[in-house]
């Protein structure tokens, strides 16, 4: 028999296939009463099995007219946003290397674009000519590019 931790997950998880959109919005009411659980393990599942780093983002609301809103956001897309977020005046050359380096071994790009993406962050950060500010702008809107077109 499973533990009541996993069949809160297995729960949810059913909820979220349900729906097209990766979102589902469920009542903790609901799921104890389904489940016959406290609410409090239901904040304990969602906190540790439903995180940012497993593809989720959880919002809730307690009290009456409560709810928990789970939407499962494709892991690929949060690795694109951490490195934009990460690219910033002052990032310096091998961060943006290493950065394609982890695409390319999680095969969110292939050797050639690795390759094209490599040879554009030789030459911006080579280029005399172009500003800190130029060079966020060129490599953020690069990841956007090959974030948009994987």
């Amino acid at each position: 028999m499973s533990n009541i931790a996993d069949l809160i997950e297995a729960y949810i998880l059913r909820q979220l296939a349900t729906k097209q959109d990766g979102k589902v919005e469920l009542r903790r009411t609901d799921i104890a009463d389904e489940i016959s659980c406290a609410p409090s393990q239901i904040s304990y599942v969602l906190s540790t099995r439903f995180t940012p780093a497993k593809g989720f983002v959880v919002e809730s609301r307690r009290g009456l007219g409560g709810y928990i809103r789970v939407v499962q956001v494709p892991l690929k897309n949060l690795v694109y946003q951490d490195m934009m977020d990460k690219i910033k005046e002052d990032t310096d050359y091998q961060t943006v290397q290493s950065m394609i380096r982890y695409l390319l071994q999680h095969e969110m790009v292939t050797n050639r674009e690795a390759a094209l993406m490599m040879q554009v962050v030789t030459s911006v950060y080579q280029s005399e000519g172009m500003s800190a500010k130029e060079r966020v702008h060129l490599l953020k809107a690069m990841l956007m590019t090959v974030e948009n077109f994987s």
